[in-house]
């Protein structure tokens, strides 16, 4: 399926989008690929874009005063990724996003996607139900931090997301569930 193909049937999915704002949709992003290892938004910049990924991997994580990466995101195929704060409030970003794979998607500027809204209204409904999904799935990630046992959420990953043990190395699936990479090791032996 063609990228613009992609985007549109996610936002079919939520939305009542006619044959008329398809060609408005679409000229309203633009595509973007960046290689592995590369980053996409260097903590100190500002967030001037949303990416939806058409195909590839990338993680958004922070470093804190220690120098250790803690890992905030990883999204893979026909996933968005930003940071939402720093896009909304065109502030200085504390995130990182840096690409696992080689990465292609289709991205939108703040200001675009503000005359977007007034150009497709139906719109403005599939992104209140995109943003209120990331808000839920961060209080359920910080709610599994604080409630949840290690395998317990190791558990619920290879259950959502099973790809993502083919495609991310360990230690950053270690990070994103808050754990070592040892420990990680150990829930694996377990199971």
């Amino acid at each position: 399926m063609p990228d613009d193909n992609k985007l549109l049937y996610y936002f079919k999915k939520w939305s009542d989008i006619t044959d008329k704002d398809e060609p408005v949709i679409l000229s309203s992003f633009e595509s973007a690929s960046v290689k592995k290892k590369k980053d996409l938004l260097v903590a100190g910049d500002t967030c001037k874009y949303i990416y939806f990924i058409t195909k590839g991997c990338l993680r958004s994580f922070y470093i804190d005063s220690k120098g250790v990466e803690h890992i905030y995101q990883i999204r893979m195929d026909n996933n968005w990724i930003s940071d939402l704060e720093s896009f909304f409030t065109q502030k200085p970003s504390k995130y990182n996003i840096e690409a696992i794979e080689d990465t292609q998607m289709l991205r939108i500027s703040f200001e675009r996607m503000e005359q977007l809204y007034t150009e497709v209204p139906k719109l403005e409904r599939y992104f209140r139900i995109l943003f209120q999904k990331a808000y839920i799935n961060a209080l359920k990630r910080l709610n599994a931090t604080m409630w949840e046992t290690a395998m317990d959420r190791y558990n619920n990953m290879l259950k959502e997301h099973p790809d993502m043990f083919q495609r991310v190395p360990l230690a950053y699936i270690a990070s994103y569930l808050g754990i070592t990479p040892e420990s990680l090791s150990r829930i694996r032996k377990r199971r």
